[in-house]
């Protein structure tokens, strides 16, 4: 079930804070990123600060902690599924060149392509791990449920590329390069999931047909904001980066207005009663 208390700004900027000095910091030490666990320490345990304040801002009517890091785990072993589908789909469109050729005359129908097999994945772990749960009954837990998969999904794409990157280019070049990843990844996993959990939620309590409807224009929602925010960072001009990364902050302001709102949203539903 969802909390009913307002998130503290100040406790918001703390734990970004924090988040970000703990990549940092794993970064500023070689003998460690250069392993696993430096990788690890990089990427995942900023996220899994991150799910551990949005647990604590859940404290009056908390969902099941097992289903949460359920929720986590599932985002995370997503990503090897993703990175997959997506090699697979480079070869498809693009048979006759070479991975790392294809990889720079790529269209943004190719990145809404790979936005479509990420934000179908993460749906679908957030389905698996709670929303098709005894426990979603309350409007605001489809949206706790694909924020959870959203950073477990971020976080160990963060490793993969932290371990990667820091191989090949030093720590201050991995920390650098790859279009700021470490701030701008995580947001925009975040703000596509959890916009695809107000459209869930905001239509628990509609009808079967209008629920349908409003998953399909969540996952329209989704696709595009993904697409656009990776076409941009591949195809601007650097230097623009920062305009880009406002831009995804505005989103996270509505994100944060909507969650506001849903918390308030007096539809409830009755365990084993559904909308017809």
């Amino acid at each position: 079930m969802a909390t009913h208390h307002h998130i503290s700004p100040v406790k918001t900027g703390t734990v970004a804070l924090v988040a970000f000095g703990i990549t940092y910091v794993a970064l500023e030490y070689p003998a460690y990123a250069l392993k696993i666990s430096g990788a690890l320490l990089g990427g995942i345990l900023p996220a899994l600060f991150w799910l551990w304040f949005w647990l604590h801002e859940d404290k009056v009517h908390p969902e099941p902690k097992k289903i949460i890091f359920t929720a986590f785990f599932f985002g995370m072993i997503a990503v090897p599924l993703a990175i997959f589908l997506e090699k697979f789909y480079i070869g498809l469109a693009y048979p006759n060149l070479a991975e790392a050729v294809a990889f720079n005359v790529l269209t943004f129908g190719d990145f809404f392509s790979w936005a479509v097999i990420e934000e179908l994945l993460k749906y679908g772990m957030a389905f698996l791990a709670g929303i098709r749960s005894k426990y979603f009954d309350e409007p605001i837990d489809a949206v706790m449920y694909l924020i959870s998969v959203a950073l477990g999904f971020a976080a160990a794409e963060n490793a993969l590329f932290i371990f990667g990157a820091v191989k090949d280019l030093g720590v201050w070049g991995a920390f650098t390069t790859g279009n700021l990843r470490f701030i701008g990844a995580s947001l925009l996993h975040v703000a596509s999931s959890s916009l695809l959990g107000f459209f869930i939620g905001f239509g628990l309590c509609k009808s079967r047909y209008v629920r349908a409807l409003y998953i399909i224009e969540g996952l329209a929602v989704a696709f595009t904001l993904h697409a656009i925010f990776n076409y941009l960072i591949m195809v601007i001009n650097e230097r623009y980066l920062l305009d880009i990364f406002a831009l995804l902050w505005c989103v996270m302001v509505i994100v944060i207005f909507l969650f506001e709102k849903i918390k308030r949203s007096p539809c409830y539903r009755v365990i084993g009663v559904q909308p017809q």
